[in-house]
């Protein structure tokens, strides 16, 4: 019997999947695996039985990746399965930023009580909620991963000019991309020449501040920046000086702070990009199998902390998390019938199918190795 804790509240079509092995709920103790969405964890302590913490999402800063990496800990998120949700309010977000849909409803709220008089006040005063087309406009997409490719893509169809760039970004991902998008060069080239500006790219010590007092000042007069990835990624105080010279037009992000709250041309959402039932229950299914399969198989797939090594089981298995220059291979397994070894920076995973617990014992007496486990056939 397993014991999974749910720090947020997950969808039942996901933690239905883990079985009747597993105990999942907010008040389990001893976890062997955590599901968590939003939940801050960096002051936890975690304990030695914990094998794997699961992100219903793809962001993953509330968790402490490096320690948990250092304990033998898997952590998982779920890349590409709220990203429709998200690539949905981009969109809104791309007719927000140009219409001044948001003021004109607030301004039409106080039109209330005038009766009659209504329509004549609409049409003196709707002038002042002008606001331009997207269509023939160019968009730049940095961070072309999921949901920057759907963002991308459905630009394409609803009229725009794309340009985008990720300096990771793969051949598969390449092949997902309309033919109509043009890939540049680097980041800088995509803000220096778009009209819109759309980011997509993880919160990190390089991408920080990506969008500073110094990149605004190449951007184009009257962009329109749309962040749905992370609070950090804007630098707020040259964000706000640009909004009030009029060198940027619009700000729109799902991650607001005290300091935007308010100020003119400025619309914040409460973080609803993966706030649908479908992307909740996408998120939720992908979380679950994928601690269902590494604590049963000792499989990882979308791990963020770990390499990624998935191994069709021959027999009973042992699972190694290791320092990356650990010699694991020293320990000689009589009935191995497979040995999988991958290497992702300082550490190594390593899956030998036919091994035994006696088999296990010695390999954690390796020096480097940081956890082992038996899974019995």
């Amino acid at each position: 019997m397993y014991n999974v804790l749910t720090l947020n509240k997950i969808a039942a079509v996901g933690t239905d999947r883990l079985g009747d092995n597993y105990v999942c709920g907010d008040a389990v103790e001893n976890p062997d695996a955590v599901l968590v969405r939003s939940a801050s964890m960096h002051e936890m302590e975690f304990a030695d039985n914990l094998l794997a913490i699961a992100r219903a999402g793809a962001g993953t800063n509330n968790i402490p990746k490096d320690k948990c990496a250092a304990q033998g800990i898997c952590v998982f998120n779920t890349p590409g399965a709220n990203a429709n949700a998200v690539k949905e309010l981009v969109l809104t977000g791309l007719l927000l930023a140009s219409r001044k849909v948001v003021e004109g409803i607030e301004w039409a709220k106080t039109l209330k009580g005038t009766g009659d008089e209504m329509g004549k006040k609409v049409e003196k005063g709707k002038g002042q909620f002008v606001g331009p087309e997207i269509t023939g406009k160019t968009l730049g997409v940095v961070g072309l991963g999921a949901i920057g490719i759907l963002v991308a893509n459905v630009a394409v169809a609803v009229g725009m000019d794309v340009i985008g760039f990720d300096p990771f970004l793969s051949d598969a991902n390449r092949a997902k991309l309309d033919p109509a998008v043009k890939v540049m060069n680097s980041n800088e080239e995509v803000m220096v020449n778009c009209d819109y500006l759309s980011i997509h790219v993880p919160l990190l010590p390089d991408t920080k501040d990506l969008v500073d007092a110094d990149m605004i000042a190449k951007m184009r007069d009257g962009v329109r920046i749309l962040n749905y990835s992370r609070d950090g990624l804007v630098n707020c105080d040259a964000l706000l000086d640009a909004l009030k010279s009029g060198k940027v037009a619009k700000y729109v992000t799902d991650f607001g702070n005290d300091k935007i709250l308010g100020e003119e041309n400025v619309i914040v959402i409460p973080h609803l990009g993966a706030s649908t039932p479908e992307s909740e229950d996408n998120c939720a299914v992908m979380a679950c199998n994928q601690i269902k399969d590494f604590i049963e198989n000792g499989n990882i797939v979308n791990s963020v902390n770990l390499p990624a090594l998935s191994v069709e089981r021959n027999g009973s298995r042992v699972t190694v998390i290791s320092k990356a220059d650990a010699d694991v291979k020293s320990v000689a397994v009589a009935g191995m019938t497979g040995f999988n070894t991958k290497t992702r920076g300082e550490y190594a995973y390593t899956i030998i199918d036919g091994a035994t617990q006696e088999d296990a014992d010695k390999l954690a007496a390796v020096e480097g190795v940081i956890k082992v486990r038996f899974i019995e056939a």
